[in-house]
């Protein structure tokens, strides 16, 4: 397949994207194998309780980047840069608005949410501890967030890798010298990884808000960014209910079984971030197409787009089944968990290029500003995962419960790519 004009566009953008969303996971991914190794199977399954607690929270807001980076990008190719940049400002007001929320929320009822995943008591204790501690950081997170979808719909995928990066290093030194050397527990992992996306936030205020004319926010300005992002917020809602709702029922299979899971979903979720890299690149080129006016161009990039996106998840299908015998020890595992890891791998191998298909059709839709389709697609997509994941919970296997997770990707497939296929999203204009 010859590299064209097309492919050297997407790659300038997928491939640092690739790099840094590959960078985000690994956060919790380090805090698995270091808590692992240092802490034992009650600990990892502590973490991904409290894991999954704080991503429902800060994927909630994932459209202050991705709703900021269509927003941005459309702009940008209808050459109003200022009201760009403008956008940016207010995106990163919101951002810190809503995580000083979170904190005030979040650290009175962090036992209450604990409770809701049936985690036994020394697990309960420690998965409180750990969310409580790492609230602290949210604020960061959702700054972190918003700076990276401004930069994105500037056509700039480099900035947020390099960041990525360094803070990712930062929070694997951190934790492993919280944990293993200062034998501070599970909190110590937790404050590894909180100064870690502060300081990480820090670099992009510096580096959006140097471009900008004025640091105030704009009250019409955060208006529109709350209105724009609510769709996206809806759609978010639905994936973190199918997510949660894996987690419970992972939980109450068990101790070996909730651990199994808990680095399984861990895994996904870092195939999931490789897979979305040509999605970034998706909402960036079609939202700056359609802002150009260029349909003709938005349809054939998304077309080139799904074809990479097939190709990516071949590649990552195959990976994970080469890696299969070595990722139990890799997080310490016991026998039992190893066991239930080895086998729910196989269904997480397998669903990958169906996966490729659809993050790339919802980065293609997110730029071209669907938002609201996406959320009644989100609704009708979780209704169809709902009695399979009951069904999963019935037979009591892991991978019982990773195929219904299947069966939601699958429903995810038909409905954007029947949106796709079609005209209603390819609107143009700033």
């Amino acid at each position: 397949m010859p590299i064209t004009a097309q492919d050297r566009e997407i790659l300038r953008l997928a491939l640092p994207a690739f790099g840094a969303l590959v960078a985000e996971p690994l956060f919790l991914v380090a805090d698995y194998a270091i808590v692992g190794h240092g802490l034992g199977t009650t600990a990892v399954g502590a973490l991904g309780v409290a894991g999954a607690v704080l991503a429902t929270m800060v994927n909630l807001c994932v459209f202050l980047a991705y709703g900021t980076t269509a927003a941005v990008a459309r702009q940008t190719g209808a050459g109003n840069h200022a009201q760009a940049i403008r956008s940016g400002v207010d995106g990163l007001w919101l951002a810190l608005g809503i995580g000083l929320a979170l904190i005030a929320a979040g650290w009175p009822l962090a036992p209450q949410i604990v409770e809701l995943f049936g985690a036994a008591p020394d697990q309960a204790e420690m998965a409180v501890t750990y969310l409580r501690v790492s609230l602290l950081g949210t604020p960061g997170m959702l700054v972190v967030l918003a700076g990276t979808g401004v930069l994105r719909g500037l056509q700039d995928t480099v900035t947020p890798l390099v960041v990525a990066i360094g803070s990712f290093a930062l929070n694997a030194a951190l934790n492993a010298w919280f944990v293993l050397g200062l034998h501070w527990g599970i909190a110590g992992s937790a404050w590894g990884t909180v100064i870690a996306q502060t300081l990480g936030a820090a670099v992009y205020l510096v580096v959006v808000l140097r471009r900008a004319p004025s640091l105030l926010p704009d009250l019409d300005g955060l208006k529109a960014a709350g209105t724009a992002g609510f769709a996206l917020f809806i759609r978010t809602v639905c994936l973190r209910v199918v997510l949660v709702v894996a987690t419970v029922v992972a939980t109450r299979m068990g101790r070996p079984e909730l651990a199994a899971f808990a680095i399984a979903s861990q895994l996904w979720t870092l195939l999931a971030f490789a897979l979305d890299a040509i999605a970034i690149a998706g909402q960036a080129i079609t939202g700056r197409a359609l802002g150009a006016g260029d349909v003709a161009a938005a349809k054939a990039a998304t077309r080139r787009m799904v074809e990479w996106g097939v190709w990516s998840g071949v590649v990552l299908a195959l990976a994970v089944i080469a890696a299969r015998p070595l990722l139990p020890g890799l997080f310490g595992a016991d026998p039992e968990v190893t066991r239930e890891l080895l086998a729910v791998l196989w269904p997480v191998a397998l669903f990958q290029p169906i996966c490729g298909v659809v993050f790339v059709l919802d980065g293609v839709l997110i730029g071209a500003g669907d938002q609201r389709y996406l959320a009644w697609a989100g609704v009708w997509n979780t209704l169809a995962y709902l009695p399979a994941a009951l069904l999963a919970a019935t037979l009591g296997t892991l991978v019982a419960l990773w195929c219904a997770l299947g069966v939601w990707m699958l429903a995810r497939l038909v409905a954007l790519g029947t949106r796709a296929y079609g005209g209603a999203w390819l609107v143009t204009g700033a």
